[in-house]
């Protein structure tokens, strides 16, 4: 019973966090309008409470939301499940199918994670005090390219996966036309694997947003990107990584 209130209050406190300010969303529904136009199909990779899955719809997209963690996919099937523009896939996506075990963060559901190398790297690491996983639980996965197939290939794939971003992106042979990445300081490593993967599938530009600022910088070449992400200093925390074909 404790269980279930702190992740139940993890979880207001994140659509709280998330859905509580005007002016985000119409930054978000500005960011992702330079990539996604009405009839559009976008995967959200990772969709948490869903706040993406908001924009894309306000901007006319049909939405795939792949989340795995069972209270959110419960959230996601009261705030969208009646939307028959949005599917709701309840796993979690990596570099085969099967089966994987999810490190559940009970009090901060938004920081649960597949990769050990994440909670590893935040352990004791500046700005990432007082995160615990406490429990772990086995969920069904996925790929990119098989999700592909049942629901086509989409004009953009938002991928936000606490440190197996890597790991889905391994899982994706043909490259879409834009995508985005989270990346984060205490895991240069995974975004500059993740900024590798990408040129080598043929995005040529790349570009990024820090923390939630949904403010795009410059477009830049791999080489740069990365640079870039070196250059970040560890206050920076997180934010996401564009890539577009041309």
């Amino acid at each position: 019973m404790l269980e279930k209130f702190r992740t139940a209050r993890g979880v207001l406190r994140s659509l709280r966090v998330y859905y509580g300010h005007r002016e985000r969303r119409a930054a978000m529904d500005r960011l992702y309008g330079q990539f996604v136009r009405k009839g559009d199909l976008v995967f959200d990779v990772g969709s948490h409470v869903g706040d993406r899955i908001g924009a894309f719809r306000r901007l006319g997209a049909r939405v795939v939301a792949v989340e795995p963690q069972p209270a959110l996919v419960t959230t996601l099937k009261l705030l969208y499940g009646r939307d028959r523009d949005v599917a709701i896939e309840a796993k979690a996506v990596g570099r085969d199918s099967g089966e994987i075990e999810l490190k559940v963060n009970v009090d901060n559901p938004t920081v649960s994670t597949a990769s050990d190398a994440f909670v590893g790297a935040a352990h004791g690491a500046a700005g990432w005090e007082g995160q615990v996983w406490g429990k772990a639980i086995r969920v069904p996965m996925t790929t990119l390219d098989a999700l592909m197939a049942v629901h086509g290939r989409p004009a953009f794939m938002k991928i936000d996966v606490e440190g197996f971003e890597g790991e889905a992106l391994a899982g994706m042979t043909e490259a879409v036309k834009a995508l985005s990445f989270e990346f984060t300081t205490i895991q240069r490593d995974v975004a500059r694997a993740c900024v590798d993967r990408c040129a080598a599938l043929g995005y040529r530009q790349f570009n990024a947003a820090l923390g939630e600022s949904q403010q795009l910088g410059a477009w830049r070449t791999a080489d740069e990107i990365a640079r870039w992400l070196d250059e970040l200093p560890h206050a920076a925390n997180s934010g996401d990584i564009y890539a577009r074909l041309d």
